[in-house]
């Protein structure tokens, strides 16, 4: 069926009396003016779609403290894996000139050769620089930074994911159940605050130099008993205040009405606490962990510096910081390194977790 369209003069459609369109042959162009950018800028009312992570990443590269302790730590990252590819020193090595041990090579200032090498480079040799000098063992002070660097970082990078692991589970399992088995656990949460962790280390050190056996040679070894414990300690002690916090996150998420309708469709506890409980926790998950992170470094070195790190002639800051505390009057410059890396560390892992909090908290969003 063709249907016909009536028009008028000018060859628009004609309007129905009772149609409420407006006529716009009544109005002309001077009864319109454009629209200013500022009145166009009013309609874009909805942002540009992001996510959680994405947000919180944009607003986190914006605050110059962070993305400078971003720049830091990257750089002593790829300071400690790359630096052992070009030095050819070992941290264990005791300096020798063509198989000869070099006994003149002992707590050597910066850049700076003992008598052997120098005559060994007189005679057409090459030698690497002592960057930081060397210690009173005749070994390069600066590659045992570098891997007393390493071995703090990871102290604390694997401390932290042990904290995390156990403080996350124990958290949402009380959280979520609440009622008597929150009562329960929460009172086991204040009584392992109690216990002394520095007298639990000593006695963890003891017990386990009896009981443990590692191959000689192998890196469980080379790190000691000491380290062992330190990590059993934290596993132990440190994760409950991960756990109270996740916990107060849980008793106020819990109560939302799409966790209502989960458990009204049958979802199981565990899919409830992974995929709707546990996102939500994700700020003062990510801000936590940045902040143990230099927490766990800062114990350990203390640990070491008092005889309870690593077992030598593995190094960490803490063991460098102490050894160097004996030649304060003559070699000052060799406790300036390893305080210089722990104050670099630890500042600028505190300054990220700030960062990440303003970042990711939703209650300091504006």
């Amino acid at each position: 069926m063709n249907l016909r369209i009536r028009r008028d003069e000018n060859g628009n459609p004609k309007k129905s009396p009772f149609s409420v369109q407006m006529d716009l042959s009544k109005f002309n162009s001077a009864m319109f003016e454009k629209a200013s950018d500022e009145e166009k800028s009013q309609q874009d009312v909805m942002s540009e779609s992001t996510t959680f992570f994405k947000d919180g990443m944009r607003k986190l590269f914006k605050n110059p403290l962070a993305v400078g302790s971003i720049i830091v730590l990257s750089l002593i990252l790829l300071l400690i894996i790359f630096a052992p590819l070009f030095v050819p020193y070992r941290y264990e090595e005791i300096l020798s000139v063509n198989g000869v041990r070099d006994k003149g090579a002992k707590n050597l200032a910066p850049f700076t050769y003992s008598k052997l090498e120098q005559q060994y480079i007189e005679a057409g040799g090459t030698r690497f620089p002592h960057i930081f000098g060397t210690d009173e063992q005749c070994r390069d002070y600066f590659i045992r930074v570098i891997y007393g660097t390493r071995v703090s970082l990871v102290v604390g990078f694997f401390a932290s994911i042990i904290v995390l692991i156990i403080g996350m589970l124990y958290g949402s399992i009380s959280g979520y159940l609440g009622g008597k088995v929150d009562l329960v656990m929460m009172r086991i949460v204040d009584i392992i605050y109690s216990l002394p962790d520095m007298l639990i280390i000593i006695l963890l050190s003891v017990v386990l130099q009896t009981i443990l056996q590692f191959t000689p040679g192998s890196f469980l070894d080379s790190l000691g008993t000491n380290m062992i414990s330190l990590f059993i300690v934290f596993g132990l002690l440190y994760w409950v205040g991960m756990a109270r916090l996740i916990r107060g996150q849980i008793l106020s998420i819990k109560q939302n009405e799409y966790i209502l309708a989960a458990k009204s469709i049958g979802a199981p506890t565990g899919r409830i606490i992974t995929r709707h409980i546990l996102p939500n926790c994700l700020s003062v998950i990510i801000i936590s962990t940045a902040l143990q992170i230099p927490s766990a470094i800062f114990t350990e070195s203390y640990l070491s510096f008092v005889g309870l790190g690593v077992q030598a002639p593995m190094p960490s800051l803490g063991s460098l910081a102490n050894s160097a505390r004996g030649g304060l009057q003559s070699n000052s410059y060799k406790l300036l390194f390893p305080a210089l890396m722990i104050c670099l560390i630890v500042l600028s892992f505190n300054l990220l977790g700030d960062g990440l909090r303003d970042a990711f908290d939703p209650k300091l969003r504006k």
